[in-house]
């Protein structure tokens, strides 16, 4: 939310600033690409996960390496979990600093939409779960399942479908998913912490506080910076702390440059540009080739979809998602008096909110940790991830693919360049 020049009526979903725009769309279209790669490795892992050598597959799972001296002597998939996704966790880490520095988020007023209907989409989705699955104690525990959004399975959607986002929504998007990722980072810290381990946790703070002194002043050695960051993966691993954690800790730390013309080149976009295509190409779906596999036999058959943990999770993501962004958004129009941006309607929001219900890498990670690998729990949560998550993603389809037409009408307006000066004046025009 932001107020338009001249005490006008403040608007919803404004468009940010050239520069702004110009490094969303940047991300964008890397993550799309990881979507793309994402759903490819899930749907290999259901196929074999449900094929006759369905045992090899989970067997490859639970193969254990690294040195057990260290207490590391993990599986594939634990490994996929707990260190690949520290890659995804940093990239998150370097994105949320960045818009607390240079971007949405550093406005209050620009924060107020992303931020509220963050909350209001994790809220409602856990409330959904949780009467759910209140007369199955048990099942509580898999409470923020449902509360998590996958940005790069939500972005390979909107491109199979080919729908053109104007840059206000896209930019809401990635903001919300942001928050989203944060608000999910502290609830696994929080509430999926079992055993604290004090010592290790206080150790992990000497490479942590040295990588950040040399971060501070610009060093880019990975010679350097590579051993401090593993060993503080290493310790946070051992003090009980979910690992991707450290992974946060260690983006935040990475220093972001602000300029009045737009975010500036520094230390964050560098290791920005060179982690994101590893983190969106390999670690997220060699975390999803081994979490998304589940056999649909050994998990009872199709009775598995009227299990509470099953309902409750694809209810949230669904209903849950929707409720809580479109209602979140309704809420914050109806007390500051905010006004939906030009050309755009509550149908923009209404499809936003069933992307927001595209629940798959985090979600399949929380499902691990609340219920543990292999459990009856952990395979009736994911097939409520990968059944909500499908049906959110077709409904987002239909009500997307409707409003297209005007999508197309914005877009074309948003890259008139009258006067030739490399910057669209429509930018121009809304920075006066």
């Amino acid at each position: 939310m932001t107020s338009s020049p001249g005490g006008q009526t403040p608007r919803l979903f404004r468009r940010g600033s050239w520069p702004e725009v110009q490094r969303i769309g940047d991300i964008l279209r890397a993550e799309t690409v990881g979507g793309f790669i994402i759903v490819l490795a899930a749907a290999v892992a259901l196929i074999w996960a449900n094929s006759p050598w369905r045992e090899a597959y989970f067997a490859l799972g639970g193969l254990e390496i690294g040195p057990a001296a260290l207490h590391l002597d993990l599986s594939l998939a634990t490994w996929a979990a707990d260190g690949l996704l520290a890659i995804f966790f940093f990239v998150v880490g370097l994105e949320l600093k960045r818009e607390f520095v240079a971007g949405d988020l550093r406005d209050p007023r620009r924060a107020a939409l992303p931020i509220a209907a963050a909350v209001g989409g994790m809220a409602v989705p856990a409330l959904i779960y949780t009467v759910i699955n209140l007369g199955n104690p048990e099942a509580l525990s898999g409470w923020a399942i449902p509360t998590a959004t996958d940005i790069a399975f939500a972005l390979a959607v909107l491109a199979v479908i080919g729908t053109h986002l104007p840059a206000s929504l896209r930019t809401f998007l990635l903001t919300l998913a942001v928050v989203d990722d944060l608000l999910a980072v502290s609830i696994i810290a929080i509430f999926y912490t079992d055993d604290l381990a004090l010592a290790p946790l206080g150790l992990a703070l000497i490479p942590l506080g040295i990588f950040t002194i040399l971060v501070q002043r610009r060093v880019r050695s990975w010679w350097l910076l590579l051993p401090l960051a593993v060993a503080t993966w290493v310790l946070v691993h051992e003090s009980g702390v979910h690992a991707t954690v450290a992974g946060v800790l260690l983006g935040f730390a990475v220093p972001v440059i602000r300029r009045s013309a737009g975010p500036g080149p520094g230390l964050a976009e560098h290791f920005e540009h060179r982690w994101r295509p590893l983190s969106a190409g390999v670690a997220v779906p060699v975390f999803a080739f081994f979490a998304a596999g589940v056999s649909v036999a050994d998990a009872g058959g199709l009775d598995v979809l009227t299990e509470t943990i099953t309902l409750g999770i694809a209810g949230g993501l669904v209903l849950g998602k929707v409720v809580g962004v479109l209602g979140s958004t309704w809420l914050l129009h109806r007390f500051t008096h905010a006004e939906l941006d030009s050309g755009l309607s509550w149908w923009d929001v209404v499809g936003l909110a069933l992307l927001a219900g595209i629940g798959f890498t985090v979600s399949l990670l929380i499902g691990e940790l609340a219920f543990g690998v292999g459990t009856d729990g952990d395979d009736q949560a994911k097939v409520g991830v990968l059944a909500g998550s499908l049906l959110a993603a077709l409904l987002a389809t239909i009500v997307l693919r409707r409003r297209n037409r005007f999508y197309r009408e914005i877009l074309a307006e948003e890259s008139v360049d009258a006067d030739h000066d490399g910057v669209p004046d429509v930018f121009q025009r809304d920075q006066r």
